[in-house]
């Protein structure tokens, strides 16, 4: 018996069969060339080699534990070089069930959140205190590196967003307007400004599209030059008044 008799037999009909295939649509070539874009981590050079020398000798680990190498390994390394091992390994397992449909037009919108930089892995609670502890190197090797290397991956936009790394917000603008291709740093403006509760976002039409009680994970607003120009402007202005 067929996929589609069992929908019938179960009165759900060709209709709801009919949407969700529907829902289920190849993006365009355009727009998953954007979402390869997007989840791109850079891999800081700082001891790169010997890093992934280091983690390719660490064990899987169990589902519910945590992958890290032995205590004595990780201590050996440099605070840079612990640097590039959280910025390129997430020690969590955090398995995600759900497979969501393509994100149609990816290049034209502007998302409220950043994706997840290590597939179903994420940065475990040490990792995380790791950055939050050193936040001012993670800052500054994050400059270097973007500098170097002319991109910002998603792993560096989400360590700027752990921190809240305000600071960064002169610097997130020039490297935006460099290469405008990468809309997530719009996003992590967004983000940084709502973690600041900014007052002129908060009030806007954006927040509550990007944020209010209707928002999902993947709510966007149009990417287009008034709303760049917006952002930019407003993430600036917010700036000042935390400078």
């Amino acid at each position: 018996m067929n996929y589609r008799i069992l929908l019938l037999l179960a009165g759900l009909g060709p209709l709801t069969l009919q949407a969700q295939e529907d829902e289920w649509k190849e993006a365009s070539k355009e727009s998953q060339a954007y979402h390869e874009y997007r989840m791109k981590i850079t891999k800081p050079p700082y001891g790169l080699d010997k890093v992934q020398r280091m983690i390719g000798a660490m064990p899987e680990g169990a589902e519910d534990d945590p992958r890290r190498p032995a205590a004595k390994t990780y201590q050996s390394l440099s605070l840079r070089e612990k640097f590039t091992y959280h910025m390129i390994l997430g020690e969590s397992y955090a398995q995600n069930c759900d497979v969501m449909p393509p994100i149609q037009e990816e290049q034209k919108k502007i998302f409220a959140q950043l994706p997840d930089p290590f597939d179903e892995y994420s940065w475990s609670e040490g990792q995380e205190a790791f950055l939050r502890k050193n936040r001012d190197s993670v800052l500054a090797f994050i400059r270097e590196s973007v500098i170097r290397s002319k991109h910002m991956g998603l792993n560096y936009k989400k360590a700027v967003l752990l921190v809240n790394g305000w600071e960064m917000i002169p610097f997130l603008v020039n490297t935006y307007k460099a290469d405008p291709k990468d809309h997530d740093i719009l996003s992590l403006m967004l983000l940084l400004m709502k973690d600041g509760q900014y007052q002129p976002l908060l009030a806007s039409a954006s927040w509550k599209k990007l944020y209010g009680p209707d928002a999902s994970y993947q709510s966007w607003i149009e990417y287009n030059k008034a709303n760049e120009a917006l952002i930019l402007k407003r993430v600036m202005e917010y700036y000042q008044t935390r400078k």
